[in-house]
């Protein structure tokens, strides 16, 4: 039996709220097509260095530009962009459209960083795709936060403008 990303929340006692929605592809067809609600939106972005050595998720708020110069500044990381689909699909198992926290449960050796807008994570509950773009989940910070840690991963921190 296939264990779920469902099942995983339920094991951690995690609750959240499901809705269902068109296919989102994009930050604005999220706001278009994802019902309103009190929860941050994010924007998730694969990415990778220059060399292809150092693969990155980074969440900031829906609303921010990143700047990769500035993120680069933070971190040390050189010459990041947009990593490819292939690469999406072999370190976090998902399609582009689906890039959520959430995907961090398919990284199991542990090789992608996990950066996170300082202002995304304060307070409140976030909005993150359960591994598909056509449902969006409402979680609490606080447990994403503890979802991330079981997945063994470490967030870091960063300042998007």
């Amino acid at each position: 039996m296939e264990i779920t990303i469902f099942d995983t929340l339920e094991n951690l006692s995690i609750p959240f709220d499901r809705i269902r929605h068109p296919a989102v592809y994009t930050s604005e067809q999220a706001r278009r097509l994802v019902p309103q609600n009190a929860a941050k939106a994010s924007k998730n972005l694969f990415l990778r260095d220059k060399k292809g050595r150092n693969y990155i998720l980074l969440a900031v708020a829906e609303n921010k530009t990143v700047r990769f110069d500035d993120i680069e500044r933070q971190t040390g990381f050189k010459r990041l962009s947009l990593a490819s689909e292939n690469s999406l699909q072999k370190y976090l198992g998902i399609t582009p459209g689906a890039v959520s926290l959430l995907a961090l449960i398919n990284d199991t050796q542990g090789q992608v960083t996990v950066l996170i807008d300082r202002k995304l994570w304060t307070g409140g509950c976030i909005q993150v795709h359960p591994l598909v773009n056509t449902e969006t989940l409402i979680i609490s910070i606080e447990d994403l936060a503890k979802f991330i840690e079981y997945t063994g991963h470490t967030i870091h921190f960063v300042d998007v403008a």
